[in-house]
């Protein structure tokens, strides 16, 4: 399911992007303080947003009061649908994580599940040039597929899946990248609580014009 052309307003000033927060805090705070500077119009989350980090309610919380615009992540889908009742973890380090999944599922409480039950799986942004951004969690495709860095222009054209828009922005893969492939821009968001490097957080800007959108791939330091 994905929100209506025209639902959201055009876009003229520029827009922030984020992804994969995983249930991190501190790391949320410190992207959106850094999103000062940058006189953003709005936040827009690609998926995986609270289930990881040990701040799930907060981070959702800290989100509504930031009025972000969210999607609904693999984490995020799991965390709404998987019945846990029959699963039996295998060795510590499963039982960790289904311990960690109850713990947020508990913490989050029946209404925050429901309401991130009901978020889109994907969003469009219509630009003031014409153009179109599309925002996922995976592809266009499947939003529970992931387009990486290393993904090939090959695999990346299939799982555009002759997607209209101008501009694909998606999660998942916690490394940042920017690919353009025939007419399309494909943008990797990187992730803001979980970033392979470790002490930094990515985020990144989009810059409405008249002659296309600029973009540009961001990070803070933690």
């Amino acid at each position: 399911m994905s929100s209506p052309l025209g639902k959201h307003p055009l876009a003229v000033r520029p827009i922030a992007f984020l992804s994969d927060i995983h249930g991190h805090l501190a790391p949320l705070e410190a992207v959106l303080k850094a999103l000062d500077r940058f006189d953003v119009e709005r936040v827009v989350v690609a998926g995986d947003l609270v289930l990881g980090g040990d701040e799930p309610l907060e981070v959702w919380r800290l989100l509504q009061r930031a009025g972000a615009l969210c999607c609904r992540g693999v984490s995020d889908t799991a965390l709404v649908s998987v019945d846990t009742s029959d699963l039996e973890p295998s060795d510590d380090e499963e039982a960790a994580r289904l311990e960690r999944f109850l713990k947020t599922r508990e913490t989050l409480g029946e209404l925050v599940l429901e309401q991130i039950r009901r978020l889109p799986l994907s969003r469009r942004l219509p630009m003031v040039d014409g153009s179109e951004l599309l925002v996922t969690h995976g592809s266009p495709a499947d939003p529970m597929s992931e387009i990486t860095h290393t993904t090939t222009d090959e695999e990346l054209l299939g799982l555009l899946d002759d997607d209209p828009a101008d501009v694909v922005i998606v999660g998942a893969a916690h490394v940042p990248f920017l690919r353009a492939v025939d007419d399309t821009r494909v943008v990797g968001l990187g992730s803001v609580g979980e970033a392979p490097e470790g002490g930094v957080a990515h985020f990144a800007i989009i810059r409405p014009r008249m002659d296309g959108a600029e973009i540009l791939l961001e990070h803070v330091t933690l």
